[in-house]
């Protein structure tokens, strides 16, 4: 940069005063015509540029207004007040909306979906000034929530939380199980308790036939009552192993029985995720000799994943097991139990 100014300094040193006036009004028409041709009609300096304006301008002295363009004349003043020791000047526009009140407003916002105008209400209600519609709606748009109500149907997801502690889902799998007439193909029925996450899971057939069907739903109807939980509502697939009577025998007990929609893969997806995690964490490291043996691997599975698995969806904690406090901890009194010859993993202290 330096070479570049070189001469032009020189070409100043040696020019009388009109001379400097005229090229300075030069400088300065040439200024405005490239000021013009800037995208930003307000342009922002760094600290470094705007000490450097100051050091030029207080050489000039008042004179100065007649040339600065790229800031106002009291701009440049109000800059040499802050630097001799000054107030800041106080910042334009609204002041900025309370953090509280911001916080309340996304609480509200995000466990209801309401619009702006019903929060805005609310905060009325809780004797807060609520700011300017406006504003309610930039605090929701930055954490992602549709400013305006949600009058549209029901979400799945809030279907299911609504329903939870009275819903089950129900699905089949099957695993080829070796057989002294070689390998067949054995089918297991599963039923899923959606707010306790609780599976029950039905002994292996190797057709499920009417008579097994309404066995399993009689089954499974005992299983409920022995739990003391209520069940109103089964969710199934659309599959052909379903018979009628199996439908019949939960009706009659008071279920209802919902088939999902064709061609919606995420309305079982607690249940197959289950089942993706019996066969992952399980089934896949064995060959089932016979079907006991098929059964006895899922039922390892069933105790495992009841008292001893964290699971995610319920605090990461294990469904019926007990979890231990902080208190007398050392890496020595931990100690890890399995099952299924050492497939399934777990660690607990070890007892007194």
């Amino acid at each position: 940069m330096g070479r570049v100014f070189q001469p032009l300094l020189f070409l100043l040193a040696r020019c009388t005063r009109n001379e400097l006036i005229r090229q300075v009004e030069w400088l300065k028409a040439e200024n405005e015509m490239l000021r013009k041709r800037v995208d930003k009609k307000r342009i922002f300096l760094e600290p470094e540029e705007k000490a450097r304006l100051m050091k030029l301008g207080q050489g000039i002295g008042s004179d100065l207004k007649h040339l600065i363009t790229i800031v106002s004349y009291n701009t440049f003043l109000s800059w040499l007040r802050i630097e001799r020791g000054g107030h800041k000047p106080k910042k334009m526009g609204r002041p900025r909306t309370a953090e509280s009140i911001r916080k309340v407003i996304v609480k509200i916002g995000s466990e209801t979906g309401w619009g702006y105008t019903r929060i805005m209400g609310e905060l009325k209600k809780l004797g807060l000034k609520p700011p300017s519609r406006n504003t309610v709606k930039r605090i929701m748009k930055a954490h992602d929530l549709d400013p305006g109500p949600n009058r549209g149907p029901d979400s799945w997801h809030e279907f299911l939380k609504r329903h939870a502690e009275t819903l089950y889902q129900c699905d089949f799998f099957s695993k080829r199980v070796w057989t002294k007439f070689g390998p067949r193909q054995y089918f297991v029925l599963v039923f899923l308790h959606l707010g306790s996450r609780k599976v029950f899971v039905t002994k292996c057939t190797r057709k499920p036939t009417t008579e097994w069907m309404i066995e399993q739903a009689q089954r499974f109807v005992e299983h409920v009552k022995s739990t003391g939980q209520e069940a109103t509502l089964l969710l199934r697939d659309r599959d052909s192993l379903y018979r009628q009577d199996f439908d019949k025998v939960l009706r009659g007990a008071g279920i209802k029985v919902k088939k999902n929609s064709v061609r919606a893969p995420n309305l079982q997806a607690h249940i197959e995720r289950f089942i993706q995690s019996l066969q992952q964490e399980a089934l896949d490291y064995f060959i089932a000799c016979d079907p006991k043996h098929f059964d006895y691997l899922i039922s390892e599975y069933v105790e495992y994943y009841h008292t001893e698995r964290p699971h995610q969806g319920v605090g990461n904690v294990p469904l019926m097991g007990e979890t231990n406090g902080q208190d007398g901890f050392t890496p020595d009194a931990v100690v890890c139990r399995t099952r299924l010859g050492g497939v399934l993993r777990h660690y607990e202290r070890r007892a007194a």
